[in-house]
């Protein structure tokens, strides 16, 4: 049988489980899982994971069953973190366990949605979704009988804070969590974070490049100018005839992934070998990621993220529904935040008076909580008299 390619032992500097830091509430450690199969498998059975099944990658969900969701997209993350974790011997779980949870604050209809509760969240504290899904796993879910939210390790909720590198000016929700649950903010996170962080990209820039081919938004002509994808798209037209479209799209896609990912183990070994980290805790400690593109590919996928920008994210189909979004999610917040009676009755008894900022909080959570399919029957229930269902 053939040697594995990549090693199967974890780093020295890999999270594990016998330095572990535990739970905010402590519970008998699985006889079966290690603390992040648990928290992975804890993530999978919430009722936000299951949600991104019907919530906006790009793509409204109605306009295609074969366009990505937050799910879908949450699961090549998940696909591609831990293909990076194990050839850098970290530790696959937790990459796999941050990669599921990193979406899980993504409100209804993608980024416009967002932006519409970040505005009327304004005066209240604003609302970013990195913040809201550790608001999911440490409040709004509530399965358990000990404790609200998912009580994940501190590994995990460290990595879910701040993926993206140290907070030092983290949202409120952060912030007040950190207060009673230090997360070291000021630090950066774990390696397997910060490949989760990177599988995002690399998952976002692919896929979109594929359902943008896919709904025809921009040609192959056009992506073959740009870095690594041209490189890509020239190797599957080697193998592929330019009349088998779906072959053709699939080839040059999965070349891209393969392209970015074999970098972003190359540069990260660099990296380590030139940090020589003992444990984790000296990745946290680190000056700069350690986990990271080289310089070349980190300029290319800026090319390509300005591409996609131009020719996708602002293509005036998806303005269209961008802008019917925001309407519609400034709409709901509107008529719940003036009459919290009109709220569900789990709802209605957190949010207190109308007007308040407690009740602009608790609308927050619900909108952010809904799918998009959801919230177009909620405002239809609404504001349609002749829509009771």
């Amino acid at each position: 049988m053939a040697a594995p390619p990549y090693p199967s032992a974890r780093s020295p500097w890999a999270v594990r489980p016998e330095t572990a830091r535990g739970r905010l509430y402590l519970e008998p450690e699985s006889e079966t899982r290690t603390p992040w199969q648990r928290d992975r498998d804890r993530i999978i059975h919430s009722a936000a994971f299951r949600k991104l099944q019907y919530k906006t990658q790009v793509f409204v969900s109605h306009e295609g069953d074969f366009f990505r969701t937050r799910l879908t997209h949450s699961i090549e993350v998940a696909q591609i973190a831990r293909s990076i974790a194990r050839a850098l011997g970290l530790e696959e779980d937790l990459a796999e366990a941050l990669a599921l949870a990193h979406d899980l604050g993504h409100p209804p209809f993608a980024h416009a949605g967002e932006e519409a509760l970040a505005q009327l969240m304004e005066p209240f504290g604003g609302f970013d979704h990195n913040a809201q899904s550790l608001r999911v796993v440490t409040e709004l879910e509530r399965r358990y009988a000990g404790f609200d939210g998912l009580n994940l390790t501190w590994e995990t909720l460290e990595g879910l804070a701040k993926h993206n590198g140290p907070l030092h000016d983290p949202p409120p929700y952060v912030a007040a969590y950190n207060a009673r649950h230090p997360l070291e903010l000021h630090l950066y996170p774990s390696a397997e974070a910060q490949i989760a962080a990177l599988a995002d990209d690399i998952a976002y820039h692919s896929h979109d490049l594929d359902d943008g081919l896919r709904a025809q938004l921009f040609s192959f002509a056009e992506i073959a100018e740009l870095p690594v994808v041209g490189e890509a798209y020239a190797a599957a037209r080697r193998v592929c005839s330019e009349r088998e479209i779906s072959r053709l799209r699939h080839e040059t896609i999965r070349r891209v992934i393969n392209t970015l990912i074999r970098d972003v183990i190359a540069e990260t070994n660099a990296r380590l070998e030139a940090l020589a980290p003992s444990d984790a805790d000296a990745i946290r400690h680190a000056q700069r990621p350690v986990v990271a593109f080289s310089p070349s590919l980190a300029e290319a996928n800026l090319r390509i993220k300005s591409f996609l920008y131009t020719r996708m994210y602002r293509h005036w189909r998806l303005r269209r529904m961008a802008g019917k979004a925001k309407r519609l999610t400034r709409e709901l917040f509107s008529l719940f935040y003036a009459d919290p009676m009109l709220l569900p009755d789990e709802w209605r008894e957190r949010a207190g008076a109308a007007g308040s900022a407690q009740a602009a909080q608790v609308v927050c959570d619900y909108i952010a909580g809904m799918t998009d399919r959801f919230a177009m029957d909620e405002h239809r229930r609404l504001t349609d008299p002749f829509f009771s269902s």
